[in-house]
C-alpha cells in the first residue's frame, strides 16, 4: 500500500540547470543516485522546489521519464501535478503517462483564490479523474489562500484515493487538529523542514524536504529517530540544523539549497529567472556553518 511508503523523509527534488539554464540531466540524474543512496524514504518530483513554472512541456517529459527510469521502482515516486485551472489537471491526469509514479502531489490552486468550497470541488474533480493516490497540498504563503482544517477533513473522509496532505501552512494548531481528527488512513506530511521535528511529536508522518537535496542522510536521520520516539537525539540533529533552516530560505527556495548543493560541488548555482541565486553574504554564512558540520565544501 503506497501509504505505508510516503513515510519518513521525501525529497523535494531540485532541477538542476547549467550556465546556459538548459537542464542538466546528467547533475540531475546523479542526485537521484546520492538521494537514494543516502536514505531519501522516497521523491517528490516536480513540485515547487523544481522550479516547475520555469519548465516547458518537454522538460517536464523529460523529467519525469528519465527519473522514474533511473529510479527503477527503488524508491516511491511522488510526482507534482498542478494548476490554477482544474480542468488542466484533470485533463493531464486523464491522458498523460503515469508509468512509474505512486502518487501525485497537487497544491490548492494558486492566485485565483477559491473559497474553501472551490478548493473542495477542485480536489473532487481530481480524485475522481485517476485510481492514483493523491497527496493535498497546502502552502497559503505560495497559493494565497488556506486550506482550512475541516476542508481537508471532508475531503480525507469522502475520497478514499486522498491519501495524505502535505501541510505547509505554519499553523501547529490546524496541523494539529487535522491529525487529530483525521481518517486513520489519510496522514499528515510536514512541508516545512524546520518543523518537521515538533509536527512529528503530534504525529506526522514525515516530511517532504528541501534541506534533504543537500543533507539526505543526515536528516533522514533525525526524521527516523523522531519517528521512533527517540526524541532526544532527534532533537539534537534538529538544533544543528536550525540555523542553515534560516539561512535556506531568507532569499527564496530553491535558492539556499541550490547555493548548498553548489558549495558541496554538486550542481551549478544557476535558477532561471524570476529566481535568482542567494547574495553573497548568504552563501558565505552557509559555507561557514557546513564547514562547522564537518561537511564538505
Amino acid at each position: 500500500m503506497i501509504q505505508t511508503r510516503l513515510k519518513g523523509m521525501g525529497v523535494a527534488m531540485i532541477t538542476p540547470f547549467k550556465e546556459d539554464e538548459s537542464v542538466d540531466y546528467d547533475a540531475l540524474m546523479r542526485l537521484v543516485d546520492y538521494l537514494i543512496q543516502n536514505n531519501a524514504d522516497f521523491l517528490c518530483v516536480l513540485g515547487t522546489t523544481a522550479e516547475t513554472p520555469t519548465l516547458t512541456e518537454e522538460e517536464t517529459r523529460t523529467i519525469k521519464q528519465r527519473v522514474t527510469e533511473r529510479v527503477n521502482g527503488r524508491v516511491p515516486i511522488l510526482l507534482g501535478v498542478s494548476s490554477n485551472n482544474t480542468r488542466s489537471v484533470v485533463e493531464s491526469l486523464k491522458k498523460d503517462d503515469y508509468t512509474g509514479v505512486d502518487a501525485i502531489l497537487s497544491v490548492v490552486p494558486y492566485y485565483n483564490k477559491p473559497s474553501q468550497e472551490g478548493i473542495y470541488q477542485h480536489y473532487k474533480a481530481i480524485a475522481e479523474a485517476t485510481e492514483l493516490p493523491i497527496v493535498l497540498y497546502n502552502v497559503p504563503g505560495r497559493t494565497g489562500v488556506n486550506m482550512t482544517a475541516e476542508t481537508t477533513l471532508r475531503i480525507a473522509r469522502d475520497f478514499k484515493n486522498v491519501i495524505a496532505i502535505k501541510e505547509a501552512s505554519g499553523n501547529i494548531m490546524q496541523m494539529d487538529d487535522i491529525i487529530k481528527n483525521k481518517p486513520a488512513n489519510f496522514d499528515v506530511i510536514s512541508g516545512d523542514d524546520g518543523i518537521t521535528f515538533p509536527l512529528i511529536t503530534l504525529g506526522a508522518v514525515g516530511v517532504i524536504s528541501v534541506i534533504g537535496n543537500a543533507f539526505p542522510r543526515e536528516f533522514s536521520r533525525m526524521v527516523r529517530l523522531a519517528l521512533q520516539g527517540d526524541y532526544a537525539n532527534a532533537l539534537t540533529i534538529h538544533h544543528k540544523f536550525a540555523e542553515l533552516f534560516k539561512l535556506l530560505f531568507v532569499d527564496g527556495n530553491p535558492a539556499g539549497v541550490k547555493a548548498m548543493l553548489n558549495a558541496m560541488g554538486m550542481v551549478e548555482n544557476k535558477l532561471r529567472l524570476p529566481l535568482v541565486p542567494t547574495r553573497i553574504t548568504t552563501f558565505e554564512a552557509m559555507r561557514r556553518i557546513l564547514n562547522e558540520l564537518n561537511i564538505k565544501c
